[in-house]
């Protein structure tokens, strides 16, 4: 699940209902959520990817994300389009996030704090050594 999903999910949980994953909601969260956290970090070198989901790669969605991310976006329709299943992808979708969902989800979350601050943490804890041993096995 990546990490749209999880918030999608805590989403649902504070309106009390489903939401459909939509361009607006997905623009909503990047602007209102993901941008301003990111400042609250020193962040080098930073490339944003995403799949291609319909939502994800809407013109808008496009324009928003170009304009923040530059050249440095991976996307359909972006300017460094990737396949859904590239094998530069594969660890993340065969690694990394079933990695950290099944530490978020460890000591069963019965509350959406908990559930936020177990995602957070887990994120936190992730070392870059972790991610290059990673590289460095999918491609030997």
């Amino acid at each position: 699940m990546g990490w749209w999903n999880h918030w999608s999910v805590l989403l649902q949980k504070r309106l009390g209902h489903n939401v459909t994953v939509n361009g607006d909601r997905y623009r909503a969260m990047i602007t209102n959520f993901f941008i301003p956290e990111l400042n609250n970090h020193d962040v080098q070198e930073l490339w944003f990817q995403q799949d291609g989901a319909t939502c994800h790669t809407a013109r808008a969605t496009i324009d928003l994300l170009k304009e923040t991310f530059g050249d440095h976006l991976i996307s359909r329709f972006g300017p460094v389009s990737w396949l859904p299943r590239s094998c530069d992808l594969t660890p993340l979708d065969y690694f990394l996030w079933g990695y950290v969902k099944s530490l978020v989800y460890a000591d069963k979350p019965q509350t959406l704090d908990h559930l936020e601050d177990n995602i957070r943490r887990v994120i936190a804890d992730i070392r870059s050594q972790m991610l290059e041993k990673v590289i460095e096995n999918w491609t030997s």
